[in-house]
C-alpha cells in the first residue's frame, strides 16, 4: 500500500528548546561539509589537480553519501543502545568521531612531503576528502532522521527551518573562516603544493565546532524508546525491526518521493559545478589568473568563501520568507526560488567584479533555501513511520546520484565548454531552469 494513505500521527507538541537541541548539532556537521565544499577545489588545485580531472575528486563524496545514508537509516531503524543515545544518536558519536580525525589531515594533503601535483598527495586528498564525506553523512542523517521520528506534522517545517537556519549558521561561520584568519594575520599563501595555514587553520577550528554542538545533541536528546516509537506512529513495534527490502520500499513510495527527486535531480546537479569550479572561475573573472599557486588564485579563494557566507545569509533570510508561504502555495515558493536561483548562477559568467558577485551569491542563496525547505518536509508529510530513517537514507539518493552524474559527464562538457571554469555556470544556470519547471510536477501531502 501506497504511504500516501497514512492514518495521522500521535506524536506529542514538543517544546522549541527541544527542537533546537534535536537540531542544534546540525551547526557542526554543516560547519564540517562546508569546509569541504567551499575548500575542496581549492585545496585540490593547490597540491597540483588538473582542472580538467577535478571531476573525479568530485565524484567520490557523493558516491559516499549513496551507499552510507540509507545504511545508517536502515541499521538505525533497528537500533536502540539507551546507553549510547538511543536510536540515531549513535550513529551521531561515530560519524562526528571520524570526521574530526579526517578535518586534522584532510587540509595537510600537501605537507607531507609527496611532492606538487603527485599521485601520493592526490590519493591522500581523494581518500581523506571521502572519508570526510563518508563520516559526515553519517552524523548529518540522525538530524534528519530524529525529526521524522519525534515532530508532529504540525511541527515539522518549524523543525526543518531551525535546521536549515542552524545548517546555513555553519555554513557561514566555515565559509567566512578563510578570510577571517587572514585579516588576523594568518598566512594565506604557502610554498607550491601546500595548503596555507588560513585553511589549514579553518579546518581545525570546524572540527572543534563540530565536536562541541553534536555533544550538545547527545547529551540533551531523549529520543523515544522503541514501544514509544511505535505508539506515537500508530505502528506495531515489530514493524522496523524487519529491517525492509529497499527495491521494495522504494516501489513502495509515496508519489512525493518520487516527484521531488526529480527537482532534486537538477537542484543538485547545478550546484555541483558551483562546488567544483567556483574559485577557478572566480581567480579566471576577477583576478585574471588561472595559477593555483598565485596570491590572485588564493585569494580568489578566500573570496568565495564569503560569497558563500553571503549565500547561506540570503538562504536564512528567504528561509523566513518562505516559511510564511502557504501549503497550497508550496509550489510557487520553491520554482521562483529555483529561478533566481538560476539568474544568479548565470550572472557569474558575466560578472568581473568582486563586489558584484555578492548579488550574484545572493540570488543563489535563494535557491538553496528553496532546496533546504520544502524536499524534506514533502516527503515526510507522505511517510509513516514505518522505515522512516531508511526512506530517508534512500531520499538522500536524490542528492547523490546528480552530483555523481554531473562529476561524469563535466569530463565531457568542462571541454565542449572552452576548458573554461566560468563557462560552467552557463550550463549550471540552464540545469536550475528545469528544475524549477519539474516543480509543477509534485504531488504533495499537506499537512491537516
Amino acid at each position: 500500500m501506497s504511504q500516501e494513505n497514512k492514518s495521522s500521527i500521535g506524536l506529542p507538541t514538543l517544546a522549541k528548546s527541544t527542537i533546537w537541541m534535536i537540531n542544534f548539532g546540525y551547526l557542526g556537521v554543516q560547519t564540517a561539509f562546508t569546509l569541504q565544499s567551499s575548500q575542496m577545489s581549492r585545496i585540490f588545485q593547490t597540491i597540483g589537480a588538473d582542472p580538467n580531472n577535478l571531476g573525479w575528486f568530485f565524484i567520490l563524496p557523493p558516491l559516499a553519501g549513496l551507499l552510507v545514508q540509507p545504511i545508517i537509516g536502515y541499521y538505525s531503524d533497528k537500533t536502540w543502545l539507551p546507553k549510547l543515545g538511543g536510536r540515531r544518536l549513535p550513529y551521531l558519536l561515530l560519524g562526528m568521531i571520524v570526521a574530526v580525525i579526517v578535518m586534522l589531515l584532510l587540509p595537510n594533503a600537501g605537507s607531507f612531503g609527496f611532492g606538487y601535483g603527485s599521485l601520493a598527495a592526490l590519493w591522500f586528498g581523494a581518500i581523506t576528502i571521502a572519508l570526510l564525506d563518508l563520516s559526515s553523512n553519517v552524523a548529518m542523517q540522525p538530524f534528519k532522521m530524529m525529526v521524522g521520528d519525534m515532530v508532529n506534522d504540525n511541527q515539522k517545517s518549524y523543525a526543518y527551518g531551525i535546521q536549515s537556519f542552524l545548517s546555513n549558521t555553519g555554513a557561514v561561520l566555515a565559509a567566512i573562516f578563510p578570510f577571517l584568519f587572514t585579516l588576523f594575520g594568518i598566512p594565506n599563501t604557502a610554498a607550491k603544493g601546500v595548503v596555507p595555514p588560513s585553511v589549514v587553520i579553518a579546518f581545525y577550528v570546524g572540527a572543534a565546532i563540530l565536536v562541541v554542538t553534536s555533544l550538545f545533541t547527545v547529551f540533551k536528546v531523549e529520543e523515544y524508546d522503541p514501544k514509544t516509537y511505535a505508539h506515537y506512529h500508530g505502528i506495531n513495534e515489530d514493524d522496523n525491526k524487519e529491517g525492509g527490502n529497499w527495491l521494495r520500499l522504494l516501489k513502495e513510495a509515496p508519489q512525493a518521493f518520487w516527484t521531488v527527486a526529480v527537482v532534486q535531480f537538477f537542484c543538485w546537479f547545478a550546484f555541483q559545478y558551483l562546488w567544483t569550479y567556483a574559485p577557478g572561475a572566480i581567480a579566471q573573472n576577477v583576478w585574471h589568473t588561472a595559477n593555483p599557486s598565485s596570491a590572485g588564485y588564493q585569494a580568489a579563494g578566500n573570496w568565495y568563501g564569503v560569497l558563500s557566507a553571503v549565500q547561506s545569509i540570503a538562504a536564512v533570510i528567504w528561509s523566513y520568507v518562505l516559511a510564511s508561504v502557504p501549503n497550497n502555495r508550496h509550489k510557487f515558493g520553491y520554482a521562483g526560488s529555483l529561478l533566481l536561483g538560476a539568474v544568479g548562477f548565470v550572472s557569474v559568467f558575466f560578472v568581473h567584479s568582486q563586489w558584484l558577485l555578492i548579488i550574484s551569491f545572493v540570488l543563489i542563496g535563494i535557491a538553496w533555501a528553496g532546496m533546504s525547505t520544502y524536499p524534506l518536509t514533502i516527503v515526510t508529510n507522505a511517510l509513516s513511520g514505518k522505515h522512516m530513517g531508511t526512506y530517508l537514507g534512500l531520499f538522500n539518493g536524490s542528492i547523490c546520484i546528480p552530483q555523481i552524474v554531473a562529476s561524469l559527464l563535466s569530463f565531457v562538457l568542462f571541454p565542449l565548454l572552452g576548458n573554461s571554469q566560468v563557462n560552467m555556470f552557463i550550463l549550471a544556470g540552464i540545469v536550475l531552469v528545469l528544475g524549477a519547471i519539474s516543480v509543477n510536477g509534485i504531488k504533495e501531502t499537506y499537512v491537516n
